[in-house]
């Protein structure tokens, strides 16, 4: 089952690599899962701070993919790169889950995956999400939120358990609860329905 992770110049680094360390925890137990990095060129690629990771294939090249699973970031110049848009969309038709974390959301909303359910993203970014895709029912205070094909996270740890979630839902509930113990990650099977715990820090970030 291959998960392919896109990261993109200024990618949230925990957005991507939380749930890469997720699913390669998961593959020591089931091999099944093999994820892999995906970025627009393949190769190097510069993710927020300069924290610099590897790309093991381009949008042009990769395996085919079981889950996509799109970070956020500085993700405001990725909505005018037709390209990686194009390029989600065009995945989202057979890819069985395409999931989101943090501001990757934008992203998914901008390549049309997302009209008409409901989602979330970073608390900081929901009335943002909400004004630009106005046929989106965006929800604060949700870790994250599953519709099948499409799943949508909170911010940045929240990916985390996003992909826990997926996990159990792919793998079960051993699976999922062994790869939480073996990374040391307090996670919940009811975490979805559970208030963010920035809630008491909600404030404007200049």
């Amino acid at each position: 089952m291959h998960v392919g992770i896109l990261v993109y110049e200024n990618a949230e680094v925990l957005d991507f690599s939380g749930p890469f360390e997720v699913f390669a925890t998961a593959a020591r137990f089931d091999e099944k899962f093999r994820p892999s990095l995906i970025s627009e060129e393949g190769g190097a690629v510069k993710a927020r701070a300069g924290f610099t990771v590897v790309s093991q294939y381009s949008i042009a090249d990769h395996p085919p993919i079981d889950v996509l699973l799109v970070p956020g970031g500085v993700h405001l110049p990725q909505l005018s790169r037709p390209k990686v848009i194009d390029w989600i969309a065009e995945q989202a038709r057979s890819v069985p889950i395409v999931a989101s974390v943090c501001t990757g959301t934008f992203l998914l909303a901008k390549a049309g995956l997302l009209d008409g359910l409901t989602v979330t993203t970073h608390w900081n970014h929901i009335t943002g999400l909400q004004e630009m895709f106005p046929k989106l029912k965006v929800e604060a205070d949700r870790v994250y939120v599953d519709n099948g094909s499409r799943v949508t996270s909170a911010g940045i740890s929240a990916g985390i358990d996003m992909s826990l979630h997926l996990v159990h839902r792919l793998g079960g509930a051993e699976l999922a609860q062994k790869t939480a113990r073996v990374m040391e990650y307090n996670w919940r099977q009811d975490i979805a329905s559970s208030p963010c715990p920035a809630k008491a820090c909600h404030t404007n970030l200049s």
